[in-house]
């Protein structure tokens, strides 16, 4: 019998969109039977799994979508995690990916230099990159970003989660998840 602990809600928005996609937005089964009951949120699909008291018995969400749209923020926070989404958890010097214990970020004009911790002065970097560029401007150390660093928007760290899937994926998810990704033609 599966556990009432591995039997987590995907979280959609009132718009049937993950509120977030990596990490991909989940509740547990006790979060979720609660905004049941409190009707904020509306099941789309269930467990076989049930929770039973004395009087009453129900089948566990598996998707739930809020009854009342959520709006995106319109600028992420800067977060060392958000600064490896948006560069999609890439070197910014020699472009390999990354698991993110791996990655460091990079002022691209040091700070002893007068370069500000924003995103438009901080690159994902590995380790390896981190270090021989130092504490060199990219043309000093002749290691210029593969991509300027910006402010991305709300839309592309979400677009770009939405490359990593998360480690474990129930097949009811399958059909909120990427209901919106191009479709193969033959």
């Amino acid at each position: 019998m599966v556990s009432t602990e591995a039997c987590p809600a995907l979280v959609l928005n009132a718009d049937f969109r993950p509120l977030s996609y990596f990490p991909l937005s989940l509740w547990s089964w006790r979060d979720a039977v609660k905004a049941v009951f409190m009707d904020r949120v509306q099941t789309l699909s269930e467990y076989e799994r049930a929770v039973r008291s004395p009087s009453f018995e129900m089948r566990l969400p598996s998707v739930i979508a809020l009854r009342e749209f959520i709006p995106l923020n319109r600028r992420p926070a800067f977060t060392r995690f958000n600064v490896f989404l948006r560069d999609s958890f890439s070197c910014q010097y020699c472009g390999s990916r990354f698991e993110t214990r791996e990655l460091t970020f990079d002022h691209v004009t040091p700070r002893s230099r007068g370069g500000r911790t924003s995103w438009n002065n901080v690159v994902t970097a590995c380790a390896r990159c981190n270090m021989k560029k130092a504490n060199r401007t990219p043309r000093e150390a002749g290691m210029a970003p593969l991509a300027a660093p910006a402010s991305p928007t709300t839309y592309q760290l979400r677009e770009n989660g939405r490359a990593f899937p998360p480690n474990f994926l129930h097949r009811d998810w399958r059909d909120y998840l990427y209901w919106d990704s191009e479709l193969e033609t033959d």
